[in-house]
């Protein structure tokens, strides 16, 4: 179990986390959320151990993670770190960076290894291919394939599929998480796309301001969130009569007490996002058709 027990942090004089406690059990999948300069890749360095924390204390089982006042070498053997910024050998291999840390005592067990992982970030094709020829998206996913090649206790991911295609990214999400979830290890992803959390996270953390507003499951904070920062992490939200509802619980009607007028309707694929003027500032209604910019509707909640 990692324990993340009361840390603050800051660079100079200013502060990026303040208080910040959790716990993730073994073989655990927990999404770090919330704005860009919320925290999130500070929080993933001083868990991997980059830097010296100001106040707290991190704990991988009876083991604390310390800094580089007290390391020479940053992050424990038992945790792997995928910064945004790859750290590859560019004049090697797709398959020499991937089995880099294997053993080389047990040929056999290497060579099935990493072309079981070449198979799980969709390179076979590129084994041989040397990095410094790759695209980013493709570069990422040897960065991800090298750091659980080795089959690390605890994974921390930087914004994982950031550099990769939407044609890749939901096979490779899937493939990866599935990966991880079997092995048992476990997991903090910090990342901006709901499409990360939903289907595979056990618990978010949602960060503002460097500060913890929520810790629960998907589930929860998807049905019931408490302010509109942590709805919009989902999808398009509104405040009605301090009512934090999504576009798609607006539903349009014959007659209702509540009105709007329409500003624009885009097209969505299934369906259209209504933009309308209600109370001088703009709401937005998910509708099965394009409306006339400047139509009278009307509206009802439905949760």
């Amino acid at each position: 179990m990692l324990q993340v027990k009361n840390i603050s942090f800051g660079y100079q004089d200013k502060a990026v986390l303040t208080n910040i406690s959790f716990k993730v059990k073994t073989g655990e999948h927990i999404s770090i959320i919330g704005e860009s300069g919320s925290g999130k890749t500070t929080l993933l360095k001083l868990i991997y151990g980059e830097y010296d924390l100001i106040q707290g204390q991190i704990v991988w089982k009876n083991s604390e993670v310390l800094g580089p006042k007290h390391n020479l070498i940053t992050g424990p053997d038992y945790m792997k770190y995928v910064a945004q910024e790859f750290d590859l050998m560019p004049f090697k291999t797709v398959e020499e960076n991937i089995s880099e840390f294997l053993s080389r005592f047990y040929p056999k067990e290497k060579q099935e290894r990493t072309s079981e992982l070449l198979e799980v970030v969709e390179l076979v094709d590129f084994a041989k291919t040397k990095v410094n020829n790759l695209s980013g998206g493709q570069k990422q996913r040897v960065a991800l394939a090298r750091a659980i090649a080795k089959q690390p206790e605890i994974i921390l991911l930087d914004e994982p599929f950031s550099h990769i295609d939407n044609f890749k990214k939901q096979p490779l999400r899937r493939n990866l998480f599935s990966f991880i979830k079997s092995k048992k290890i476990s997991c903090i992803v910090a990342t901006h796309d709901k499409n990360d959390v939903l289907g595979y996270s056990d618990k978010i953390v949602v960060l503002d301001n460097g500060k913890i507003i929520a810790n629960n499951t998907p589930e929860k904070l998807y049905n019931n969130p408490e302010n509109p920062l942590i709805a919009s992490f989902f999808g398009e939200c509104n405040v009605i009569n301090e009512d934090v509802v999504y576009a798609n619980q607006l539903k349009i009607i014959d007659k209702s007490k509540l009105n709007a007028i329409v500003k624009r309707s885009y097209f969505n694929g299934k369906n259209y996002l209504i933009e309308a003027r209600f109370n001088n500032k703009s709401i937005f209604i998910e509708h099965d058709k394009e409306l006339e910019t400047g139509k009278l509707i009307y509206f009802t909640i439905s949760k």
